[in-house]
């Protein structure tokens, strides 16, 4: 028998994958109960309205990214040459890179999403906004041991460069935006450089 911690994250999975690959408004909940095979009785169980089953499938899809880009980072680390200050914050575009370049890539869920949720106080807005917030904080992270003035500004500047690869290889499928991107951060890193 299967356990109801297990059907709502079954759930919750199914839904993730169906919103990030067809968006949230193009995916009914009927869609969602019929691929997961739950009953509606369980999904209201769990959700009240299809905006908290979409909030769950966001925070899922936030900690899976997250695992994903921090394993990147680790892997391609590894291989960086060259200036061993910029390893990490490197490896971090060549993870990027790599999840374009996957199947796995349907473009940014969050940005996708904060499309469709534009008011900036929706709560599905507000997952979005501190998802991208994250990616800011592991960037900062990352060029933590490069020395600069104002790291944090230089964080959001490479997460807009990263945010400018993932449209730009969604919407127009320039498959060397990553590779792209990673240069130009080597260059504005370069400009920081005390």
């Amino acid at each position: 028998m299967v356990k109801n911690t297990d059907k709502r994250e079954h759930l919750v999975e199914t839904a993730q994958k169906l919103f990030y690959q067809q968006g949230i408004r193009g995916t009914g909940i009927d869609t969602v109960l019929a691929v997961s095979g739950v009953s509606k009785r369980t999904l209201y169980k769990y959700f009240k309205s299809k905006d908290e089953l979409v909030i769950a499938a966001l925070q899922r899809r936030d900690h899976e990214f997250m695992d994903m880009m921090k394993k990147g980072i680790s892997h391609f680390e590894e291989q960086q040459q060259g200036d061993t200050r910029m390893k990490k914050i490197l490896a971090y575009f060549d993870a990027v890179e790599d999840w374009i370049a996957s199947d796995r890539f349907f473009g940014c869920m969050f940005i996708n999403a904060s499309a469709e949720f534009p008011r900036p106080s929706d709560p599905v807005h507000v997952v979005c906004a501190n998802h991208k917030l994250r990616i800011i904080q592991l960037i900062e992270q990352l060029i933590s041991e490069m020395d600069f003035d104002d790291p944090h500004t230089i964080a959001v500047q490479l997460a807009l460069v990263t945010d400018g690869a993932i449209v730009n290889a969604h919407t127009t499928n320039i498959q060397n935006a990553a590779k792209v991107a990673k240069t130009t951060a080597r260059m504005l890193l370069l400009t920081y450089e005390k």
